[in-house]
C-alpha cells in the first residue's frame, strides 16, 4: 500500500448555496467522454430531484448528501466504504462523486428490505456501476474487508462507532478520512461521545465536526501509518 504525506488541513467551510452551484456547474474530466458524463449527471440530478421528499428516518438530509459529494470530490477519494446504506441516499451522493474520481463505493446494509430498495435506487440513478452494495451484518463484514480505503462514512449503530473506527483505522490510507453521522446528538445517541473522545485522544488523528445539518458529521483524518 502506498501512502501519501499528509498536509495540514483547514476545517471544511460548508456553504450550501455555493455547493449547489458547484454541483450544477461541474464539468467532466478530460479522461471521460463529455456526453456520457453529462448524461450521467442529468440522470442523477433528475433522480435526486424526483425523490427529494422520499428520504426519511434512516437517511441523511439533502445538505448532508451535498456535503459528502463535495468532500469526496475535493479530496479525490476513490476507495470508499459506507456502513449503513439504508435506502441509498448518502450512497448516491458518494457514488456520484466517485464516478468523477474513478472510484467505487462498498456499502453495507443489514436490513433486507432497505438493501433491496437501495439497489433499485442506485440503478435508477444510473450509479450501480460505481456501487458494491452488500446485504450483511457490518459487525461480521467489516473485519473481513481487506481495504485499503481512503474514505469511510458510518451511519449505523452509534454504540458501535468506536468499534468500527478501531477496526478500520489500520485499513485507512494516510490522508484518508473516517466520517461519522449524527455526532451532534450526544444526549440521544449512546456511543457518540465515547467515539469522539477516543478519536480525539489519538495523536495521529485529526478530528473536526461539520455542522452541515442538525445531525452533524465528524471528520477524522489519518495523519500517520498505524
Amino acid at each position: 500500500m502506498t501512502s501519501r504525506k499528509p498536509r495540514p488541513r483547514r476545517a471544511f467551510q460548508f456553504s450550501l448555496p455555493a455547493l449547489v452551484m458547484a454541483v450544477l456547474a461541474w464539468s467532466a474530466p478530460a479522461d471521460r467522454p463529455q456526453d456520457a458524463a453529462t448524461d450521467l449527471d442529468a440522470k442523477v440530478r433528475s433522480f435526486l430531484t424526483g425523490h427529494r421528499d422520499q428520504w426519511r428516518d434512516e437517511n441523511v438530509t439533502e445538505s448532508d448528501g451535498m456535503f459528502l459529494y463535495d468532500f469526496v470530490l475535493r479530496h479525490k477519494y476513490t476507495k470508499a466504504l459506507e456502513i449503513g446504506t439504508s435506502t441509498g441516499h448518502s450512497g448516491i451522493w458518494i457514488a456520484w462523486a466517485l464516478s468523477k474520481t474513478g472510484g467505487k463505493l462498498v456499502t453495507i446494509e443489514i436490513d433486507e428490505a432497505r438493501h433491496a430498495r437501495a439497489v433499485e435506487n442506485f440503478k435508477a440513478a444510473g450509479l450501480d456501476a460505481y456501487v458494491d452494495a452488500r446485504l450483511a451484518d457490518a459487525h461480521e463484514e467489516v473485519p473481513l474487508l481487506k481495504g485499503p480505503f481512503d474514505f469511510v462514512f458510518v451511519d449505523a449503530d452509534k454504540e458501535w462507532y468506536q468499534n468500527y473506527f478501531k477496526m478500520l483505522l489500520p485499513k485507512l490510507d494516510v490522508g484518508g478520512c473516517f466520517a461519522a453521522h449524527n455526532v451532534l446528538n450526544l444526549e440521544f445517541m449512546h456511543g457518540i461521545k465515547e467515539f469522539l473522545d477516543y478519536a480525539r485522544s489519538l495523536p495521529d488523528i485529526e478530528t473536526t465536526v461539520e455542522r452541515t445539518s442538525g445531525s452533524g458529521i465528524s471528520l477524522s483524518f489519518k495523519k500517520k501509518p498505524t
